[in-house]
């Protein structure tokens, strides 16, 4: 089965055959290129043109981070299932104002949604959520009379934030607590690893729009603007809560992590190598997770971002209306 491939270590990457050849101070590591699905790279790696033509040729993506582990760019090869007919779909509900509204209002109500599955879940285990849980629904039937994607944006922030305040509780780790948002650089434990999950969701999600007949540069929560690509964007808010939030949970209250974990630098704490290796075994380890996703379908929940996608797609040709997958705990 086809995986992403992640390279923390510093060293050069080159095709050998049908192979990828990763040299570094340890030696030579050789991966089967039928064996790869994405390549993440967070370690000083130099490579070429003949490599990059041979992930193209293969339909590989490579997302790129830097020394603080912060995303910075994608090689994203010519795809080879592009649909101008889908790409005018999406450009037809990004310019017809109620049709965008209507998709970016979906991908807010299933955050929204998702988050209260967390919230309802941990206030039945410890209390003390319950003014969380209020906001929240509170937030959830605003959502009809909205009536600008702007106003979106700040209930779903609004919403965020509330939510975020409640890891005090679900955390109940003085090391992790909540105080606000913030991101370049972040300067706290928790917000180190709200960038660093979101940030692979991101890439991650990238990585399965390539694999359908969709253009990631057009979303419609996210403004398509200067951004590279927004649709990425837009599917992850859907995510984060049951991916990187959970795994954020899993790793503090089963005291994974430690501070020799994180790093300080330039005014910002950052994972270092150790403590994003953790975080990748725990973030790959969820996407392999299966779950029921119907009366008759297990699926895990890298091929649930998948279906979400798909799902979208039939909403853009008309054919059925999107629904976001809401976690049913």
């Amino acid at each position: 089965m086809k995986k992403t491939i992640y390279i923390f270590s510093s060293g050069e990457i080159k095709r050998e055959g049908n192979t990828l050849c990763f040299k570094g101070k340890d030696g030579k590591k050789f991966v089967p290129i039928s064996l790869v699905s994405s390549l993440m790279i967070l370690g000083e790696v130099s490579l070429n043109k003949r490599l990059l033509e041979f992930l193209s040729s293969n339909e590989i993506l490579v997302h790129f981070y830097n020394y603080y582990g912060f995303y910075i760019g994608s090689f994203y090869p010519r795809s080879h299932h592009n649909s101008g007919f889908m790409t005018l779909k999406q450009c037809e509900h990004y310019l017809n104002y109620d049709k965008r509204l209507k998709l970016a209002r979906k991908f807010v109500e299933g955050a929204i949604k998702n988050m209260l599955k967390n919230v309802m879940y941990y206030n039945n285990r410890k209390g003390n959520l319950d003014a969380t849980l209020r906001l929240m629904e509170k937030s959830l039937t605003e959502l009809p009379r909205v009536k600008s994607v702007e106003e979106l944006m700040a209930i779903e922030g609004h919403s965020r934030n509330g939510y975020y305040l409640s890891f005090d509780v679900i955390l109940n780790d003085e090391a992790y607590r909540y105080e606000r948002r913030e991101r370049r650089p972040p300067r706290t434990p928790l917000n180190t690893l709200l960038s660093f999950g979101n940030s692979l969701l991101y890439t991650t999600v990238l990585s399965e729009i390539y694999k359908t007949h969709l253009d990631p540069r057009i979303g419609f929560l996210h403004s398509s603007n200067e951004r590279r690509f927004s649709l990425n964007l837009d599917v992850a808010e859907v995510f984060k809560p049951i991916l990187v939030d959970r795994i954020i949970f899993t790793l503090v209250n089963k005291k994974m992590l430690d501070p020799s974990c994180f790093m300080e630098e330039l005014g910002g704490l950052y994972l270092n190598d150790k403590g994003r290796k953790i975080f990748v075994q725990q973030f790959e380890s969820k996407l392999e997770q299966t779950i029921a996703y119907s009366n008759r379908m297990k699926c895990s929940y890298q091929r649930l971002i998948r279906l979400e996608l798909y799902k979208l797609e039939k909403h853009l040709i008309g054919e059925k209306e999107y629904e976001p997958f809401i976690v049913r705990w």
